[in-house]
């Protein structure tokens, strides 16, 4: 992994629409929120597991423990099997169940559908290591930013911050006209964040629905 020179410090604000909520993306993956709560300034979406423990959500079918690491909770979720292959081919494995923190932006097999035909199958070949690790490591941040972090990101920002991910290159987050947080690579594609805040042992995980892609 490349050393990042980002250094984000939280403080505690009045979120500004954050207004990224599950329920307002259209790709949004399949979730199960047991209260959600939105006004005009915040959006705010409370999971619990069918147990009723706190501080977990569903992904993929799977509950998610915070007493988990990445690597641990993303393997349970039918709806990352994709990512999980990437990252044990990319030998990105031990490196996630470290102590981090790591932020990681998600991709849903959705979005690795939406790659060219054949682009993940050719990625995963062994000779092409480095590279899908490249792209791994473009979805990660140093660092544990919560919802709450990255609006006072792009807040602190004017309305574009940039995030520098393990792999050495920058993110950009704002808020689209739909009140989504969206993330836009070096190469301009889109990706929104359909889930939020899903608590890890080394850190936290937002889903996203598109990949994206750092400079070749």
């Amino acid at each position: 992994m490349k050393k990042s020179v980002f250094v984000f410090t939280a403080s505690a604000i009045t979120l500004f629409s954050i207004a990224a909520s599950e329920a307002q993306v259209k790709d949004s993956p399949s979730k199960k929120p047991t209260s959600t709560q939105v006004d005009s300034n915040t959006t705010k979406t409370t999971q619990t597991s069918d147990k009723g423990l706190p501080n977990t959500k569903v992904v993929g079918g799977a509950q998610m423990l915070p007493s988990d690491d990445i690597v641990e909770n993303t393997s349970k979720s039918k709806d990352h099997t994709a990512l999980v292959t990437a990252i044990q081919s990319a030998g990105l494995t031990d490196s996630l169940k470290a102590a981090g923190p790591f932020t990681v932006f998600a991709p849903t097999n959705d979005a690795f559908a939406k790659l060219a035909p054949g682009t993940l199958d050719t990625l995963n070949k062994s000779a092409n290591k480095a590279k899908l690790a490249d792209v791994i490591e473009f979805h990660i941040v140093p660092g544990k930013l919560t919802s709450k972090d990255l609006a006072l990101a792009v807040a602190r920002a004017n309305g574009n911050a940039s995030l520098t991910t393990i792999e050495g290159e920058n993110l950009h987050i704002s808020i689209n006209a739909e009140k989504n947080l969206q993330i836009t690579d070096t190469k301009g594609n889109i990706a929104l964040v359909t889930m939020f805040d899903i608590e890890q042992s080394n850190g936290i995980v937002h889903v996203v629905n598109n990949v994206l892609l750092p400079k070749e």
